[in-house]
Protein backbone atom coordinates (compact mmCIF):
# COMPACT_ATOMS: atom_id res chain seq x y z
CA UNK A 1 0.00 0.00 0.00
CA UNK A 2 1.35 3.34 -0.61
CA UNK A 3 2.32 5.79 2.26
CA UNK A 4 -0.29 8.11 0.63
CA UNK A 5 -3.14 5.41 0.76
CA UNK A 6 -2.27 4.47 3.96
CA UNK A 7 -2.71 8.14 5.22
CA UNK A 8 -6.14 7.69 4.84
CA UNK A 9 -6.76 5.49 7.70
CA UNK A 10 -6.06 6.43 11.23
CA UNK A 11 -2.62 5.36 12.50
CA UNK A 12 -2.15 4.30 8.89
CA UNK A 13 -3.20 1.10 9.92
CA UNK A 14 -5.80 -0.32 7.44
CA UNK A 15 -9.20 -2.03 9.08
CA UNK A 16 -9.78 -5.31 8.57
CA UNK A 17 -13.44 -6.02 7.80
CA UNK A 18 -15.82 -8.41 5.88
CA UNK A 19 -19.08 -6.80 3.88
CA UNK A 20 -22.21 -9.21 4.46
CA UNK A 21 -25.34 -8.74 1.85
CA UNK A 22 -28.47 -9.37 3.89
CA UNK A 23 -30.73 -11.66 1.69
CA UNK A 24 -33.70 -9.91 -0.18
CA UNK A 25 -36.94 -10.35 1.95
CA UNK A 26 -39.29 -9.79 -1.43
CA UNK A 27 -40.82 -13.15 -2.04
CA UNK A 28 -39.86 -15.14 -5.24
CA UNK A 29 -41.86 -14.57 -8.09
CA UNK A 30 -44.82 -17.29 -8.11
CA UNK A 31 -44.72 -20.23 -10.02
CA UNK A 32 -46.65 -20.34 -13.06
CA UNK A 33 -48.78 -23.36 -11.13
CA UNK A 34 -49.24 -21.74 -8.13
CA UNK A 35 -50.75 -18.34 -10.24
CA UNK A 36 -53.10 -20.77 -12.49
CA UNK A 37 -54.26 -21.57 -9.07
CA UNK A 38 -55.17 -18.36 -7.66
CA UNK A 39 -58.28 -16.46 -8.52
CA UNK A 40 -59.05 -13.69 -11.25
CA UNK A 41 -58.94 -10.85 -8.96
CA UNK A 42 -56.06 -11.86 -7.44
CA UNK A 43 -53.98 -12.18 -10.51
CA UNK A 44 -55.56 -9.14 -11.61
CA UNK A 45 -54.39 -7.77 -8.81
CA UNK A 46 -50.83 -8.90 -8.93
CA UNK A 47 -50.50 -7.88 -12.38
CA UNK A 48 -51.18 -4.62 -11.61
CA UNK A 49 -48.49 -4.69 -8.92
CA UNK A 50 -46.04 -5.39 -11.84
CA UNK A 51 -45.86 -8.85 -12.34
CA UNK A 52 -46.77 -9.17 -16.08
CA UNK A 53 -46.74 -13.31 -15.94
CA UNK A 54 -49.84 -13.35 -14.18
CA UNK A 55 -51.81 -12.04 -17.41
CA UNK A 56 -50.07 -14.74 -18.73
CA UNK A 57 -52.22 -16.94 -16.44
CA UNK A 58 -55.20 -14.80 -17.42
CA UNK A 59 -54.80 -15.19 -20.91
CA UNK A 60 -54.09 -19.01 -20.70
CA UNK A 61 -57.56 -19.44 -18.62
CA UNK A 62 -59.88 -17.47 -20.93
CA UNK A 63 -57.91 -17.93 -24.92
CA UNK A 64 -59.99 -20.31 -25.76
CA UNK A 65 -63.41 -18.70 -24.79
CA UNK A 66 -62.48 -15.48 -26.22
CA UNK A 67 -61.12 -17.00 -29.29
CA UNK A 68 -64.36 -19.02 -29.89
CA UNK A 69 -66.27 -16.17 -29.39
CA UNK A 70 -64.12 -14.29 -31.94
CA UNK A 71 -64.74 -16.97 -34.56
CA UNK A 72 -68.56 -16.71 -34.66
CA UNK A 73 -67.46 -12.92 -35.15
CA UNK A 74 -64.66 -14.08 -38.23
CA UNK A 75 -64.85 -17.51 -39.22
CA UNK A 76 -61.13 -17.81 -40.79
CA UNK A 77 -58.85 -19.06 -38.14
CA UNK A 78 -56.08 -16.31 -39.08
CA UNK A 79 -58.81 -13.57 -38.57
CA UNK A 80 -60.19 -14.75 -35.75
CA UNK A 81 -56.84 -15.28 -33.89
CA UNK A 82 -55.82 -11.42 -34.63
CA UNK A 83 -59.11 -10.79 -33.37
CA UNK A 84 -57.91 -12.45 -29.89
CA UNK A 85 -54.86 -10.80 -30.23
CA UNK A 86 -56.61 -7.69 -30.28
CA UNK A 87 -58.87 -8.21 -27.15
CA UNK A 88 -55.97 -9.35 -25.14
CA UNK A 89 -53.77 -6.67 -25.93
CA UNK A 90 -56.92 -4.36 -24.87
CA UNK A 91 -57.27 -6.04 -21.49
CA UNK A 92 -53.64 -5.85 -20.75
CA UNK A 93 -53.75 -1.80 -21.40
CA UNK A 94 -56.87 -1.54 -19.25
CA UNK A 95 -56.72 -3.72 -16.71
CA UNK A 96 -56.32 -0.73 -14.28
CA UNK A 97 -59.70 -0.20 -15.40
CA UNK A 98 -61.55 -3.68 -14.56
CA UNK A 99 -63.48 -2.50 -11.03
CA UNK A 100 -64.45 -6.67 -10.52
CA UNK A 101 -68.21 -5.12 -10.51
CA UNK A 102 -68.87 -8.35 -13.22
CA UNK A 103 -66.92 -11.47 -13.67
CA UNK A 104 -63.58 -10.89 -15.46
CA UNK A 105 -64.84 -12.79 -18.36
CA UNK A 106 -67.88 -10.94 -18.95
CA UNK A 107 -65.30 -7.62 -18.81
CA UNK A 108 -63.15 -9.68 -21.55
CA UNK A 109 -66.63 -10.62 -23.65
CA UNK A 110 -67.48 -7.07 -23.37
CA UNK A 111 -64.10 -6.06 -25.12
CA UNK A 112 -64.05 -8.86 -27.46
CA UNK A 113 -67.98 -8.10 -28.99
CA UNK A 114 -66.84 -4.35 -29.21
CA UNK A 115 -63.58 -5.23 -31.27
CA UNK A 116 -65.37 -7.85 -33.37
CA UNK A 117 -68.48 -5.54 -34.08
CA UNK A 118 -65.71 -2.78 -34.82
CA UNK A 119 -64.08 -4.78 -37.03
CA UNK A 120 -67.24 -6.30 -38.65
CA UNK A 121 -68.32 -2.52 -39.43
CA UNK A 122 -65.19 -1.36 -41.07
CA UNK A 123 -65.44 -4.71 -43.28
CA UNK A 124 -68.19 -6.48 -45.30
CA UNK A 125 -70.27 -8.81 -43.40
CA UNK A 126 -68.36 -12.32 -43.44
CA UNK A 127 -70.20 -15.69 -42.55
CA UNK A 128 -70.61 -16.49 -38.83
CA UNK A 129 -70.13 -20.80 -38.23
CA UNK A 130 -72.84 -22.64 -36.79
CA UNK A 131 -71.92 -25.67 -34.78
CA UNK A 132 -74.65 -27.64 -32.66
CA UNK A 133 -76.63 -25.19 -30.89
CA UNK A 134 -77.00 -24.90 -27.23
CA UNK A 135 -80.41 -25.44 -26.09
CA UNK A 136 -82.50 -22.10 -25.12
CA UNK A 137 -84.81 -21.33 -22.14
CA UNK A 138 -88.65 -22.34 -21.97
CA UNK A 139 -90.28 -20.25 -24.57
CA UNK A 140 -87.28 -19.36 -27.15
CA UNK A 141 -87.70 -20.82 -30.12
CA UNK A 142 -84.14 -22.97 -31.12
CA UNK A 143 -84.41 -21.21 -34.42
CA UNK A 144 -80.61 -21.51 -35.61
CA UNK A 145 -80.59 -25.36 -34.94
CA UNK A 146 -83.81 -26.30 -36.27
CA UNK A 147 -82.46 -24.33 -39.63
CA UNK A 148 -79.41 -26.05 -39.58
CA UNK A 149 -80.81 -29.83 -39.41
CA UNK A 150 -82.87 -28.66 -42.73
CA UNK A 151 -79.34 -27.98 -44.46
CA UNK A 152 -79.36 -24.75 -44.85
CA UNK A 153 -76.27 -24.28 -42.78
CA UNK A 154 -74.26 -21.33 -45.04
CA UNK A 155 -77.89 -19.33 -45.64
CA UNK A 156 -77.85 -19.28 -41.78
CA UNK A 157 -74.37 -18.11 -41.65
CA UNK A 158 -75.29 -15.29 -44.15
CA UNK A 159 -78.49 -14.93 -42.30
CA UNK A 160 -76.55 -14.35 -39.17
CA UNK A 161 -73.75 -11.78 -40.78
CA UNK A 162 -76.08 -9.36 -41.93
CA UNK A 163 -78.40 -8.92 -38.55
CA UNK A 164 -77.98 -5.55 -36.73
CA UNK A 165 -74.90 -5.60 -34.26
CA UNK A 166 -76.49 -5.86 -30.89
CA UNK A 167 -78.92 -8.99 -32.52
CA UNK A 168 -76.24 -10.44 -34.17
CA UNK A 169 -73.71 -10.68 -30.91
CA UNK A 170 -76.96 -11.38 -28.75
CA UNK A 171 -77.84 -14.63 -30.50
CA UNK A 172 -73.68 -15.60 -30.60
CA UNK A 173 -73.48 -15.30 -27.04
CA UNK A 174 -77.21 -16.66 -26.35
CA UNK A 175 -77.09 -19.96 -28.13
CA UNK A 176 -73.92 -20.68 -28.95
CA UNK A 177 -72.24 -19.77 -25.75
CA UNK A 178 -75.13 -20.28 -23.52
CA UNK A 179 -75.06 -17.07 -21.52
CA UNK A 180 -77.86 -16.16 -19.51
CA UNK A 181 -79.50 -13.42 -20.56
CA UNK A 182 -78.34 -11.48 -17.52
CA UNK A 183 -74.68 -11.96 -18.18
CA UNK A 184 -75.83 -10.54 -21.90
CA UNK A 185 -77.09 -7.64 -20.48
CA UNK A 186 -73.52 -6.92 -18.80
CA UNK A 187 -71.53 -7.52 -21.87
CA UNK A 188 -73.93 -5.18 -24.35
CA UNK A 189 -74.23 -2.62 -21.55
CA UNK A 190 -77.84 -2.94 -22.08
CA UNK A 191 -80.55 -4.45 -19.68
CA UNK A 192 -81.86 -8.09 -19.72
CA UNK A 193 -85.56 -6.71 -21.29
CA UNK A 194 -83.35 -5.87 -24.03
CA UNK A 195 -81.36 -8.61 -24.55
CA UNK A 196 -84.55 -10.70 -24.57
CA UNK A 197 -86.19 -8.70 -27.31
CA UNK A 198 -82.87 -8.96 -29.53
CA UNK A 199 -82.60 -12.50 -29.00
CA UNK A 200 -86.49 -12.66 -29.85
CA UNK A 201 -85.80 -10.26 -33.23
CA UNK A 202 -83.00 -11.98 -33.96
CA UNK A 203 -84.58 -15.14 -34.47
CA UNK A 204 -87.69 -13.75 -36.19
CA UNK A 205 -85.57 -12.06 -38.73
CA UNK A 206 -83.23 -15.22 -39.42
CA UNK A 207 -87.01 -17.06 -39.85
CA UNK A 208 -88.16 -14.58 -42.14
CA UNK A 209 -85.11 -14.51 -44.42
CA UNK A 210 -84.81 -18.36 -43.96
CA UNK A 211 -88.04 -19.16 -44.68
CA UNK A 212 -88.58 -19.73 -48.26
CA UNK A 213 -90.57 -17.05 -48.89
CA UNK A 214 -88.51 -15.19 -51.03
CA UNK A 215 -88.05 -12.32 -48.57
CA UNK A 216 -84.21 -13.81 -47.55
CA UNK A 217 -82.18 -10.44 -49.06
CA UNK A 218 -84.57 -8.01 -47.44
Amino acid sequence: MSTRAAACWAGGIRPEWTLTVAPSTDPPPPSPEALAALGDRALVRICLEGRPEAFDALVERYQRAVYRLCRRFAPAHEDALDLSQEVFLRAFKGLDRFRGDAALSTWLYRIAVNVCLNRAAARPPRAVPLDAAAPLAAGEEDAAARLERRGRRDRVRAAIARLPARQRATIILRVYHELPHEEIAAVLGTTVGASKANLFHALRSLKRRLSGDGREGR
